[in-house]
């Protein structure tokens, strides 16, 4: 298993952002993600940064940590322009980079824009035609299609990206759809679990939730002839029942850490301490979790 962690874009490069992405690669992190959002939440009103500048920054600031989204949307996106600055980030990165993405949601991303919100089934159906479209772009050197919602015409993108064929695709899905596409264009399947247990539900709920979405990907995955094992699967700790106790303590979260392993997980991801939020974690015991968590799990 391996321990990554996700840096929210709210510092200043030069007032703490630079200095936390050297941090993790000094903890050992496998990757370093961001939000790719154009405010979140909570954050609205505070600092917030663009993901693909910064994760650019990050490359230069490092030299051996995974970067990466968690995750793109077509909510702003287009797979076109998309395409052309990510093989420009993974060039910089020297091969670095997973884009993490998923069909989005109805948060402020959704009507920034000057638009109404989608609505789930329109969401659906643009992450469907959305994910094979950038396949396509970060993989052939021109590429014209005319889709429902998305269209290129002689886009080119050579040199193409330093990881062959292209880089890695993490994608969140728990619904048949998205679980295809993750099946199929895949390298990594993303989760945060069943956010109908978010509030009431308990970790054995939870933990039963996760196994049935393993299970479907699976099943995806063996309806299109590919071994579930080819994908990882990733796990962005924060938003399950059991969110606030595996982060007390170095034990608490080598349990945590096992019974999702248990469950096939093979990435979890937790959150860079941001004071005065929901992921308001003590730094000391985050730095010892990083350091010392997977090492007991054995």
């Amino acid at each position: 298993m391996r321990l990554s962690t996700v840096i929210l874009p709210v510092d200043r490069w030069r007032e703490g952002g630079r200095a936390k992405w050297q941090r993790a690669e000094e903890l050992g992190f496998h990757t370093a993600y961001t939000y790719d959002h154009l405010s979140w939440r909570t954050f609205r009103d505070g600092p917030w940064f663009g993901a693909l500048p910064t994760l650019t920054a990050a490359a230069t600031a490092t030299d051996r940590l995974r970067l990466g989204t968690l995750v793109t949307s077509p909510n702003f996106r287009h797979p076109v322009p998309l395409a052309k600055e990510l093989i420009s980030l993974d060039d910089v990165s020297g091969g670095r980079i997973t884009l993490g993405i998923g069909a989005g949601g109805s948060g402020f991303d959704a009507t920034a824009l000057g638009r109404e919100a989608w609505s789930p089934r329109e969401r659906a159906d643009r992450f469907g035609e959305f994910v094979p479209l950038l396949d396509r772009l970060l993989t052939e050197g021109a590429v014209s299609q005319r889709g429902e919602f998305y269209a290129a015409e002689e886009a080119r993108n050579l040199p193409g990206c330093v990881q062959r064929p292209r880089l890695p695709f993490a994608v969140a899905a728990t619904g048949p759809r998205g679980l295809k596409l993750a099946a199929r264009h895949g390298q990594a399947w993303v989760t945060t679990g069943d956010p109908k247990l978010y509030e009431e539900g308990t970790p054995e709920q939870s933990r039963a939730a996760l196994r049935g979405q393993v299970e479907r990907l699976g099943k995806a995955c063996s309806e299109l002839g590919r071994d579930p094992a080819e994908l990882d699967r990733v796990l962005l700790h924060g938003f399950t029942p059991d969110r606030n106790g595996p982060l007390e303590s170095v034990d608490a979260f080598v349990d945590y850490a096992g019974r999702h392993r248990d469950l096939g997980f093979t990435e979890l991801v937790i959150h860079w301490p941001v004071p005065g939020s929901d992921f308001a974690t003590d730094p000391a015991v985050f730095e010892r979790i990083a350091t010392e968590a997977l090492a007991q799990l054995g």
